[in-house]
């Protein structure tokens, strides 16, 4: 039913012809549709305060007119010839067009979404949360959601956590560019063992201007993230990535003093950081005062290995982890976390006060009941299982019919590194592939020193009764 907007100037008489010409202003603009039901004559004489005679008055006039349409039961709606039809205000539908199963090769399937599970924390959240549970919450979290996370963190990724250093961010995006932004103001050029842990009294949050912070990001990496992370303050390095995972003799001669990784399963290579590597780089850092940034962003997922604890754990005072549920759940509920030292943790917090006041506080609390009742680690197994079976119809079909193309990186997460033939052009493949409906993205744009051409692809939206269809296509395409 429509809420309507009209002004009656009482002081000028003729209401009826007032409110009726109002209404056929509506309708002609488009603001009231064809089939849109109006009030009943009674609720809107009281909403505006006159007698129901005067309302009736004008709905009679306008039906009288063809405008409106009264039936017993039904009440008055727009006549369906007035106006303009609804389908003219929106735009056309886009034609027709091959199935696509990517978007970006690290998208999860938003099929896949628990929607009654969500729906079933929904109901619980809204029939227990006190009123004043709805007002402005710690711009670091909901205790709730707080204390369910760390919990999780310590039990799948053997973080070492308390809800005192973790804060919710909206997305994994927003915890990095925030702790960049407080690393710039703490973290000045030089200064060797600048104490990060500094009480909260003296923390200040500055802007990007105020400082700047060097920080060395993985070669190749996610090209997504550099522009926040420039505008956050850090000039960015890169350093060369392995077998092993970072090179750390090269992020050692760099001289940053902060560095972003992905450990888990490097982006886009896949590779998981070596047992080697991380005495390394843990090393390294706690001897030079240097802080790790960890991108924990598909870590849920593994497939052929057992789990890999994150850094975080190793060396809390150094690092500081930050993940979300975009890969988990979905990308658009905006829901993240940031596990940090002490004065970091709290510099993010109180930078989420000054900025927006936090993240919005019923889907923290949906969050927790889904955590806390069993209901996201039952959503994590099924898909588990789901996208393994994809990921293995996936390598099935580029084994048989693209066997001149390497697979690297499999073990987990959502998506696979494919090492193409010398003198292929990645970009031409990439663009090959996404027509035959696959998630991919070639590799060179995300590389600071060249390297083989090779494609990240996705499978987490790949059916695995579509793979072997989308692969031979991609594989019929003519070369050279």
């Amino acid at each position: 039913m429509a809420d309507l907007h009209l002004t009656v100037d009482r002081g000028a008489g003729g209401i009826a012809g007032q409110i009726a010409r109002e209404l056929r202003e509506a309708v002609r603009q488009g603001r009231l549709v064809a089939g849109e039901r109006l009030p009943a004559s009674r609720e809107l004489a009281r909403d505006l305060g006159l007698s129901r005679g005067v309302v009736v008055e004008a709905y009679e006039q306008l039906v009288a007119e063809g405008f409106l349409v009264a039936r017993v039961g039904a009440g008055t709606s727009v006549a369906p010839a007035a106006g303009r039809p609804v389908a003219a205000t929106r735009d056309p539908l886009p034609p027709a067009r091959e199935p696509y199963y990517g978007h970006r090769p690290t998208s999860p399937d938003l099929g896949a979404f628990p929607r009654e599970r969500w729906l079933a924390s929904i109901r619980d959240v809204l029939a227990t949360l006190p009123a004043d549970g709805l007002d402005y919450g710690d711009p670091g979290g909901v205790p709730d959601l707080r204390e369910e996370l760390a919990a999780y963190l310590r039990r799948v990724r053997a973080a070492d956590v308390s809800p005192g250093n973790l804060v919710i961010v909206g997305g994994v995006a927003q915890g990095l560019s925030l702790t960049v932004r407080a690393l710039a103001g703490q973290l000045p050029e030089g200064g060797a063992g600048h104490d990060l842990n500094r009480s909260v009294d003296r923390i200040a949050y500055p802007a990007p201007s105020s400082g700047r912070v060097r920080l060395a990001v993985e070669d190749p990496g996610s090209l997504r993230q550099l522009p926040l992370l420039r505008a956050a303050g850090a000039d960015l390095v890169a350093v060369p990535v392995d077998g092993e995972g970072v090179d750390v003799a090269a992020l050692a001669m760099s001289g940053v003093r902060a560095v972003l990784l992905t450990p888990a399963h490097q982006y886009p290579t896949g590779v998981v950081l070596s047992p080697r590597r991380r005495a390394e780089l843990i090393e390294w850092a706690t001897a030079t005062g240097a802080m790790i940034l960890e991108d924990d962003y598909d870590a849920e997922f593994r497939f052929d290995r057992d789990p890999v604890g994150c850094l975080q754990g190793l060396a809390p005072d150094r690092v500081v982890l930050a993940g979300s549920v975009s890969k988990s759940l979905a990308p658009g509920l905006r829901l993240g976390w940031v596990v940090a030292p002490p004065g970091i943790a709290e510099s993010v917090r109180l930078a989420r006060g000054e900025l927006d006041l936090g993240s919005p506080v019923l889907e923290q609390y949906v969050l927790a009941h889904l955590i806390g009742t069993g209901g996201y680690d039952r959503h994590l197994r099924r898909m588990r299982r789901e996208y393994r079976a994809r990921r293995d119809a996936l390598v099935r079909a580029l084994a048989e019919h693209l066997p001149e193309v390497t697979v690297h990186g499999v073990s987990a997460g959502l998506h696979l590194f494919a090492e193409l033939p010398g003198g292929w052009d990645e970009r031409s493949e990439a663009a090959t592939a996404q027509a035959c409906g696959l998630a991919a993205d070639p590799v060179g744009p995300m590389r600071s020193s060249p390297g083989p051409p090779a494609l990240v692809m996705g499978f987490a939206r790949l059916p695995v009764h579509r793979a072997d269809q989308a692969i031979r296509a991609f594989a019929a395409h003519p070369r050279g």
